[in-house]
């Protein structure tokens, strides 16, 4: 069971430029949230606050009712899968896999066994010893995400994971990222896949200029918005 909360989350840069204002979310275990909006609106931004990789300026960032605003992420138990993959080039499937496994210090066997497992779930298994470079983009971004679950974390975050692939390679990603929600996988995911979004979510979050406008399950967001901000964003991307 794991319960993360953002309370009166306020992000400021330092260019002056306010991201996220005064953003208010809570995930509960096996939710799958959805959070879309238009470029620059702060969905980035408030997942890279969930994962670590930025502080607020503001506001609590809670983890089953710790805060954790200062906590880095790799000790969190929140792991991030990005656009771009950030794969280790050098190093083959297995070690990009295994890497946090072996910084963490585990023992040989159980990193072998966790690294097997995953690639089993990841559908890569005989990929052990492939070169990263020579992998497809959908291979490489289930490469990241077997590299994100090996770490056992409670939650997992995804910026926009298949809008670096190939239109035909976009299918295998959002495939296991709807397998990994059936097994109950805690997820928040900022995508511009809307079907993909309105099959597989649980809980919509519109955001618009750093707020949080309307939340709503996919059937109703997608249907019957409530706001014109979030109706005239629907009309442009569906």
């Amino acid at each position: 069971m794991a319960t993360i909360q953002l309370k009166n989350v306020f992000k400021k840069y330092e260019n002056g430029f306010e991201a996220v204002k005064d953003f208010n979310l809570e995930i509960a275990d096996k939710e799958f949230i959805v959070l879309v909006g238009p470029s620059g609106c702060g969905k980035s931004t408030t997942l890279r606050i969930i994962g670590g990789f930025l502080t607020p300026t503001s506001g609590t960032v809670t983890f089953d009712g710790k805060v954790i605003n200062d906590v880095p992420p790799y000790k969190r138990q929140v792991n991030t899968v990005f656009q771009r993959y950030a794969l280790f080039p050098h190093l083959d499937v297995y070690d990009n896999i295994a890497f946090g496994l072996k910084v963490a210090k585990l023992p040989k066997d159980e990193i072998d066994a966790r690294v097997h497992e995953i690639l089993e779930i990841v559908s890569l298994k005989g990929y052990e010893n492939r070169n990263i470079n020579s992998l497809s983009g959908g291979q490489q971004q289930r490469v990241a995400i077997a590299r994100a679950l090996s770490m056992k974390p409670a939650i997992l975050c995804f910026d926009e994971p298949t809008s670096a692939l190939d239109p035909e390679m976009v299918g295998e990603v959002l495939e296991l990222m709807k397998d990994l929600a059936d097994q109950g996988m805690t997820m928040v995911v900022v995508t511009h896949e809307m079907g993909f979004a309105r099959e597989v979510g649980t809980r919509i979050m519109f955001m618009d200029e750093g707020r949080f406008v309307e939340e709503g399950i996919p059937e109703v967001f997608f249907s019957n918005p409530q706001s014109e901000r979030a109706k005239d964003f629907l009309s442009k991307v569906l």
